[in-house]
């Protein structure tokens, strides 16, 4: 037997943080009962369980890597008709992306049908490594680049430190590339850390998510985690956050 909350968030329902909340709510019930404890265990695929009187289907999870392309949206539909992520997979499961990257990023983006995964993976307690490809305006000073290792002031609130490499710099072009490695996901965060330094991002990649990478792909292309992936970033979650 299993909670209740993770038998929810492992149906790709929502988190368990937030199955919780539905529980305590009065919104799930378990054979026709609604349940407001926290402590209840089920068995899947056995106990008949709804959320918001829709029942639940506990599908085997699942575990994908897509390098997504510009212009394509990190959602599961869009009532504009704009291409999203899972446009590029044709799987029988309800997956969804954990977390997000912008309109015009492209890059790494992991997608999965596993609630729990996906909480676990975007905590910000679970402090996974980001790295990212930025090609910027302008050719930042040195000590430009040092405030965004040290952490910047933004709107909402400063920066963790950031790991930052120079890769290049064009002068003709009035261009640089460098390489950040960042833990948290705040909106546009990336784009925002450069912005407030007075050199805006023109392109920006996503290399990087923990221990994953994009070798082998192109963009649009798609693969499955192997299990060894999936265990290895699930221990590198507690890990960083056990450091923390």
């Amino acid at each position: 037997m299993e909670r209740l909350q993770k038998v929810i968030a492992q149906a790709g329902v929502t988190s368990r943080r937030k199955a919780e909340v539905l529980i305590q709510e009065g919104k799930v019930k378990v054979n026709g009962q609604v349940v407001r404890e926290l402590g209840v265990k089920v068995t899947p695929n056995k106990d008949e369980i709804e959320v918001n009187g829709v029942p639940i289907d506990r599908e085997e999870p699942v575990y994908f890597l897509l390098y997504k392309p510009t212009g394509v949206l990190s959602s599961v539909s869009d009532d504009r008709g704009r291409k999203v992520v899972t446009d590029f997979l044709e799987v029988e499961q309800r997956v969804f992306p954990v977390g997000r990257l912008d309109y015009d990023t492209s890059g790494l983006l992991l997608l999965t049908n596993d609630g729990e995964f996906a909480n676990q993976l975007m905590h910000p307690t679970f402090k996974i490594d980001k790295e990212y490809i930025a090609k910027v305006k302008g050719i930042p000073e040195r000590t430009a680049l040092k405030k965004l290792e040290k952490g910047i002031e933004l709107e909402d609130g400063k920066t963790a430190p950031a790991r930052i490499k120079f890769i290049s710099g064009n002068r003709k072009k009035d261009t640089a590339i460098i390489q950040i490695t960042i833990h948290e996901g705040r909106n546009r965060q990336v784009r925002r850390m450069f912005e407030a330094i007075g050199h805006p991002v023109q392109k920006l990649k996503r290399e990087r998510y923990g221990s994953l990478d994009l070798r082998g792909l192109n963009p649009g292309d798609v693969r499955e985690l192997k299990p060894i992936e999936v265990k290895h970033i699930r221990e590198l979650a507690v890990t960083q956050k056990s450091k923390s």
